[in-house]
């Protein structure tokens, strides 16, 4: 899908601490190696964001966000399982392996397969589950297009390593979550 040089510079920058800015399902998000408590708080100080909030996670496939939850009863999962891949997040019991910094103050953690061909190409790249956050500062209009993830950064006033081009999936709200505990939709 990607030209090697671009596969290359994802694989690359995720790997050395970096930020990607990628399309998603609706809107552009910022992306790192949920592991690199470093490069998780720069994402964070850009956003102004609370780290008590927490972060989405993404992946291609249900193996790379496996490591970040609790084993889940089978019925429960295969109710998860047929919203994905897709624009469906779901909050799941978080494993001892899913970070404080993209926990925040929770004991579950937000995850999704997606089902954007850019987005689930980059978590194949670099063969794990990324960050998935709005490419906006806390509480405003997230960015559709790479014209607005352009203005953003001057809001941001830093520089994100990498943009990965390409366009949303077309859905006009970011992904909708949904709390696998108590099956209540946290957001539309």
């Amino acid at each position: 899908m990607f030209p090697t040089k671009l596969k290359s510079a994802i694989k690359k920058t995720l790997h050395e601490g970096g930020i990607i800015a990628y399309p998603t399902e609706s809107i552009w998000g910022l992306g790192a190696d949920p592991l690199n408590e470093t490069t998780v708080m720069r994402i964070l100080k850009i956003k102004k964001r609370d780290v008590k909030k927490g972060l989405i996670l993404i992946a291609a496939n249900f193996a790379q966000i496996k490591p970040f939850i609790k084993t889940l009863p089978k019925n429960k999962l295969a109710k998860i399982l047929k919203t994905w891949p897709g624009p469906t997040t779901w909050v799941l019991p978080a494993s001892k392996n899913a970070p404080k910094w993209i926990t925040g103050a929770h004991d579950s953690i937000a995850v999704r397969i997606t089902s954007h061909k850019i987005a689930k190409e980059i978590c194949k790249i670099y063969g794990k589950a990324i960050v998935s956050t709005s490419a906006n500062i806390s509480n405003q209009k997230p960015a559709h297009t790479k014209a607005e993830v352009l203005k953003a950064l001057k809001q941001f006033k830093t520089n994100i390593d990498l943009i990965v081009p390409g366009k949303t999936g077309g859905f006009k709200k970011p992904s909708q979550i949904i709390s696998a505990k108590t099956g209540e939709i946290i957001r539309f």
